[in-house]
């Protein structure tokens, strides 16, 4: 599916509202179920690739409470007091969420480093297979549902959520590596450089969530081809002659969109308001749930109209 067609798929209100309460509420208890199988499997084999992904599972459970009311908080449409929504408690929980991963990839590495000079032999490695299979079967779910929820909602909370549980399938994939190469070949080392390689993805994870929170807590630009189909969209309007001055940015589920259109000089106010308001019209069906703002510039005969930024694009 195409970026334009994701976008066109969104939905907003009630059943956005009821998605994102759907995959954060699956998140909590597919994180809670992992953590007492993995603890279970843990105990039984002393594996420190099973601690690993247990460690995951325990950060994974409060990243995922902190993204559940984080969401609910966003869901709260606009008040006096905060005029633009709450849509910024999104990328806040995304924040915490690579606080916690951070944490967690560093106790794994203290925790790893010390086996390489006294590695602990591997018990009943059937057990923690068996359960690093479960564990991948139940986040395959719970990303599938996740991706769903965000191809309809563009949440980035969600979004942060879903990056590192398809990472915990990589890594339960290599415990189960990890633990095979250990019991079969008396490779005992194996399980600490898993361990310690799987807290560098853990990391790497941290640092793609971060910089995406960042991103909208800066009031980044929406993506460049998200902003050609907004410049797509105006300059198909009839009777826009030209656009400059398009600043877009988004807060959690919400977009932001303002632009100058330049119309014909000679037309009537009466004119140019209605060409502008029938504009923000598609721009709101394009992009559901958008708050546009158009204002509008007489055309100046290719020269751009007033504006502190270079013009985006213009009718040739």
């Amino acid at each position: 599916m195409s970026g334009g067609e994701q976008t066109a798929a969104k939905v907003t209100g009630p059943e956005a509202a009821r998605l994102l309460r759907l995959a954060t509420t699956a998140s909590v208890a597919t994180a809670c179920l992992l953590i007492v199988v993995k603890l279970v499997a843990f105990m039984l084999t002393d594996s420190v690739s099973i601690l690993s992904t247990l460690i995951d599972s325990l950060l994974d459970a409060a990243a995922s409470m902190v993204n559940l009311i984080a969401v609910r908080h966003a869901l709260v449409p606009a008040d006096r007091e905060h005029r633009f929504g709450h849509g910024k408690a999104e990328p806040l929980a995304a924040m915490a969420q690579a606080a916690f991963i951070t944490g967690s990839a560093i106790f794994l590495v203290i925790e790893a480093a010390p086996r390489f000079f006294t590695p602990h032999p591997i018990e009943r490695s059937e057990v923690g297979i068996a359960v690093m299979v479960f564990s991948i079967v139940a986040t395959l779910a719970l990303v599938a549902l996740q991706r769903h929820v965000i191809r309809r909602t563009g949440s980035l909370a969600i979004s942060a959520d879903q990056l590192h549980y398809t990472g915990d399938v990589l890594v339960n994939g290599a415990v189960i590596l990890a633990l095979v190469l250990a019991t079969q070949l008396g490779w005992r080392f194996v399980d600490p450089i898993f361990g310690i390689g799987i807290a560098a993805y853990i990391l790497y994870n941290a640092w793609q969530i971060a910089s995406g929170a960042l991103d909208m807590l800066m009031d980044r630009e929406l993506p460049e081809d998200e902003r050609a189909r907004i410049r797509e969209v105006i300059l198909g309007h009839r009777g826009v002659l030209g656009v400059h001055d398009l600043r877009t940015r988004a807060s959690g589920p919400q977009i932001f969109i303002q632009c100058h259109v330049e119309l014909d000089p000679h037309q009537s106010l009466v004119q140019a308001h209605a060409i502008a308001d029938a504009l923000e019209g598609e721009l709101r069906e394009a992009f559901p749930g958008a708050e546009v703002i158009v204002h509008q510039d007489p055309f100046e005969g290719g020269q751009r109209g007033r504006g502190s930024e270079a013009p985006d694009t213009l009718h040739g």
